[in-house]
């Protein structure tokens, strides 16, 4: 006689039920486990995504210049080291390069309507940057209009009315530095909080207020169409490093030069390696769970020792045995699964808010059915093969043997 599914499964939820703190606190390594593989996974996933689509409004032609070696990335980007002005005259030499922008900026005291807060102050030169800003980077304008090259015009980042000077509005004055400044612009965000606190004023207006006169921290390179920018930036990284070596007498000085292709796969497979890190740590957690219910089935194999030995005397062959204590421990491993789903995705969508109150990134938790579906499917796999060891030996017990049993 065959018995339904149904039936093992009503045994197994039953045999829940009636050792309900055991169940739980067995439950509980598996749901920390799968709670860490959700909420770390889509996080970093939204991490990537929100970067990726930064250099996805870059363009194909735009190359990035850094000084220094991106090996000693925090060195890099530090802002210590800079592009002198013979390094950016070399660039603009370069056959296939259309625009050289210099990026600078430094901290300064700004006053408006009787406040004042420091904020971070960036030059530019409007008549070369702008169309660079606007077609290759995607800027645009929530309200107002573009400065107008060499006077005191400033735009400020859409964080700037929101926290720092709040109200401010265009057409208004600020004072940088003791210079009055009018406001005409206030820029759509830019996808950081850094770029989106920051105050943009005309390069040679900049350099005279803060007396940062040369070079720049790094430098943004338009490609002349027709021209590869990988090629381009191959054959800027090496003029540049020609050149360091005739002022300095050897090769001592390194730069970084990047393609936004190159930065997306650089980004890609830093993030990569992120989540495998991510999914062996939680892994770890999960098996440890599944330690757990192991421990637990064999518990619950010595206790019901005469019931297995009742069943098999009905005539329960060693497949139905070892069914039930199967399903049993799958039971154990979803439960938990659906338990760490659940904190999973809640903590993922807290941080998720956290950032679009604080957005320091705007960070999307990249919660799909995909990852979902695997946090409980694993779990549920987890629990069986948890279970198996167990529910062999109880399908492997004499029926005699176990009904002696006390």
């Amino acid at each position: 006689m065959k018995i339904p599914i149904g039936e093992y499964i009503k045994i197994a939820v039953k045999n829940l039920k009636t050792r309900r703190t055991r169940s739980w606190l067995t439950v509980l390594g598996v749901v920390i486990g799968v709670f860490l593989v959700i909420s770390l996974m889509s996080l970093s996933q939204g991490i990537k995504g929100a970067i990726l689509s930064q250099l996805k409004a870059m363009g194909n032609d735009l190359i990035m210049v850094y000084p220094g070696d991106i090996s000693n990335i925090m060195a890099m980007m530090s802002g210590d080291m800079k592009l002198s002005d013979d390094d950016l005259k070399t660039i603009e030499k370069i056959s296939g390069v259309e625009t050289v922008i210099p990026m600078i900026w430094k901290a300064e005291t700004m006053k408006y309507e009787g406040k004042k807060k420091v904020v971070l102050v960036y030059g530019n030169s409007w008549k070369k940057a702008l169309n660079v800003y606007k077609n290759d980077m995607g800027w645009t304008l929530s309200q107002g209009r573009w400065p107008i090259p060499g006077k005191r015009e400033i735009i400020v980042g859409s964080l700037v009315p929101q926290e720092i000077f709040p109200n401010l509005r265009v057409g208004t004055e600020a004072v940088i530095k003791g210079k009055k400044f009018k406001i005409v612009g206030i820029l759509n965000s830019l996808g950081s909080k850094e770029d989106d606190s920051m105050i943009g004023v005309d390069l040679k207006i900049f350099q005279s207020m803060t007396g940062e006169r040369k070079g720049a921290k790094f430098a943004f390179v338009k490609v002349k169409k027709g021209f590869s920018a990988d090629a381009l930036a191959e054959k800027i990284k090496d003029s540049l490093n020609k050149n360091a070596k005739k002022r300095k007498g050897e090769d001592s000085t390194a730069f970084t030069v990047l393609t936004s292709e190159r930065v997306a796969n650089i980004v890609g497979n830093i993030m990569a390696l992120i989540q495998a890190m991510i999914f062996g740590f939680a892994s770890i957690a999960i098996v440890v769970g599944g330690i757990g219910i192991m421990n637990t089935m064999y518990t619950s194999v010595r206790e019901r020792i005469r019931e297995i030995g009742i069943m098999k005397a009905i005539g329960a062959k060693k497949g139905a045995i070892t069914t039930i204590f199967l399903i049993e421990s799958g039971f154990f491993g979803l439960i938990g699964g659906v338990g760490g789903v659940f904190l999973g995705v809640l903590f993922a969508k807290i941080i998720e808010l956290y950032f679009q109150i604080h957005p320091l990134l705007y960070l999307k938790a990249a919660i799909t059915p995909q990852l979902i579906l695997f946090g409980l499917a694993f779990s549920f796999l987890v629990g069986c093969a948890s279970g198996y060891l167990p529910a062999r030996n109880a399908a492997k017990l004499n029926p005699v043997e176990a009904l002696r049993y006390e």
